[in-house]
């Protein structure tokens, strides 16, 4: 997203009444929708800045078009919209933020927004809030006992305590979205 231009949103879902409600919704964004995999890929380019991403599609799945946009390395934010509770295996999936179906349309626009805003960020940074949000989508659903019995899941917030001291030094540029994220990270690790 250069300059003043409007951020382009590609919204892939193959339910097309609710790709298109999605669309709608972020009037303030020039929109794309996609009601497949396949399609998702053919609308791909270097003009798209968001990719919101139905995981459970009919051939290639969101995981699947997920991987095919980042081995294509497109400079994107990716949030994964779906109604698929999130499990252990979201660790290894390369997505921006997960949310869980159905969402409102203010969650919806600010969950854009903060996308757009963290393209603006450093890598470490953009890597952060990514890890974070994985972290938060798994807390949500399930026990803190449990996971803290998973190797994976320790060895992510292992990641993400490094890496928060790597980015401490940048915070101060956050979008407020963003720090209220931090701050309830903070407050879950006291």
């Amino acid at each position: 997203m250069e300059g003043d231009t409007r951020a382009t949103v590609l919204v892939v879902d193959d339910d097309r009444r609710i790709a298109e409600s999605h669309a709608e919704r972020l009037e303030n964004y020039d929109t794309e929708t996609a009601f497949d995999g396949t399609a998702a890929l053919s609308a791909m380019d270097e003009t798209v800045d968001v990719v919101l991403l139905d995981r459970r599609m009919p051939g290639l799945n969101g995981k699947e078009v997920l991987e095919q946009i980042r081995e294509q390395e497109y400079d994107c934010q990716v949030a994964m919209l779906t109604g698929v509770e999130p499990e252990l295996d979201i660790i290894d999936m390369g997505f921006d933020e997960y949310l869980k179906k159905p969402v409102s349309g203010d969650e919806l626009r600010e969950t854009v927004e903060a996308l757009c805003q963290r393209s603006r960020y450093d890598a470490r940074l953009q890597r952060y809030f990514s890890l974070s949000s994985k972290v938060a989508a798994l807390k949500a659903e399930h026990d803190h006992e449990e996971l803290a019995r998973k190797e994976t899941y320790v060895e992510l917030r292992e990641k993400l305590s490094r890496l928060r001291d790597e980015v401490d030094a940048s915070l101060s540029q956050l979008s407020t979205r963003d720090s209220y994220a931090v701050a309830a990270d903070t407050r879950s690790r006291s």
